[in-house]
């Protein structure tokens, strides 16, 4: 099996092509729906990063475009062909699971080659030389003897991994499997799933409810809530422009400052005020005449008033300081201005303790506004002034 060409290839030379698109794709279970008419578009080649909560329906969709679950509308294809009706095992798909679901009484070469005839005709010589490639790949050469019980959780994960990429599939599809390892181990298996991806460079969809895994691993993130997508794009876009409220909240650590904000309008211009918090917006104020908004801050965009430098920013505002939590590179103060609770991340080594009343100002320019009732995105500051970019939830 030739790894040398970037493209997964079939065990006869030939190489195919693995775009994959959704049409309204729908998936219900008696009275639940768990995706709900998704409509979605995977380049051939592309790293795809599936994120939501627990139970939004990201592992049923993922199943689903692995034919293991049958859609109950819509349509699925790959490369443009129709996989609506096409056993799992013709779809040209490969699955690692969250629990390797690898058999503990097989070696873990075994393991590996375990089906591996419905998927070929191989000689024992082939199926060798085919073991030795992407145990090379996966640094697993010294372990093919083992069973999964003398391996570690890594290991055991590039095991199921190295089975997977046998079968050469044009879309390579894993469900959280990196959640069952320890911190450290995650770490270094993102690392080595970004240099597997540049190597066979296989369609890949990806399930995760870590935003950290989706925003360093995926070329596109895709993120879910309540059985649909509420926004595709690029993890700093994601960061950057949040199609909504519920965006907005879910990526980011820690999560995004929201609060009331009512437009006031003075002598200076339009502003959007909080308690002791104002700063000004476009005039006419984006959204029409609605006279409330939900304000979003990033607590990065948050800074101690003697620490804000030269540049432009909204009017200093007081807060109480009620907690302080150390990130060892940053300080993140929980403070309250009223009845609002507000996030500020700071200097690692600022010292500040709760009790304290410290003067605050806001970056402008990293300001959004959502609508308090549709959650959507109506405007983001560094935009220069015109309305929120509202991508497509499914198409970009």
């Amino acid at each position: 099996m030739d790894r040398s060409n970037s493209r997964a290839c079939l065990n006869d030379g030939g190489c195919r092509m693995a775009a994959i698109t959704l049409d309204e794709l729908r998936k219900e279970f008696d009275e639940t729906v768990a995706v709900d008419g998704v409509t979605l578009s995977v380049a051939d080649g592309e790293f795809l990063v599936l994120v939501g909560p627990s139970g939004c329906g990201k592992s049923t969709l993922l199943r689903t475009v692995a034919g293991l679950e049958t859609q109950t509308d819509g349509d699925l294809r790959i490369d443009d062909r129709l996989v609506n009706d096409v056993e799992p095992k013709n779809r040209g798909v490969a699955m690692v699971f969250q629990d390797y679901a690898l058999y503990p009484h097989m070696s873990a070469r075994r393991n590996m080659t375990f089906g591996l005839g419905s998927h070929g005709s191989f000689s024992d010589e082939e199926v060798d030389r085919m073991v030795e490639d992407v145990a090379e790949t996966l640094g697993i050469g010294d372990l093919l003897s083992r069973k999964p019980g003398e391996l570690s959780g890594g290991e055991k994960q590039r095991v199921a991994m190295g089975r997977a990429l046998l079968r050469e599939p044009a879309v390579f599809l894993l469900d959280e499997p990196l959640s069952n390892l320890d911190a450290k181990l995650r770490d270094e298996m993102r690392a080595e799933l970004t240099h597997l991806h540049e190597d066979i460079d296989a369609t890949t969809l990806y399930v995760t409810h870590d935003q950290t895994e989706a925003m360093t691993l995926g070329d596109r993130v895709a993120v879910m809530n309540d059985g649909d997508i509420e926004q595709v794009d690029t993890p700093q876009q994601l960061y950057d422009y949040p199609a909504s409220r519920f965006v907005a909240e879910f990526i980011g650590s820690p999560q995004m400052n929201l609060f009331r904000g009512t437009v006031v309008r003075t002598n200076d211009g339009v502003r959007v005020r909080n308690g002791r918090f104002g700063t000004v917006v476009p005039d006419p104020v984006p959204g029409g005449d609605r006279e409330t908004f939900t304000v979003g801050l990033r607590p990065e965009d948050l800074y101690l008033a003697d620490e804000a430098g030269g540049q432009s920013h909204s009017d200093p505002f007081e807060v109480e300081v009620t907690l302080s939590e150390t990130l060892g590179d940053s300080l993140v103060l929980h403070a309250t201005d009223g009845d609002t609770t507000l996030r500020v991340r700071t200097n690692a080594r600022r010292e500040v303790d709760a009790g304290d009343t410290i003067p605050v100002v806001a970056d402008p320019a990293r300001l959004h506004l959502f609508d308090p009732e549709t959650g959507e995105a109506v405007y983001h500051s560094g935009t220069a002034g015109t309305d929120a970019p509202r991508p497509d939830p499914v198409e970009h």
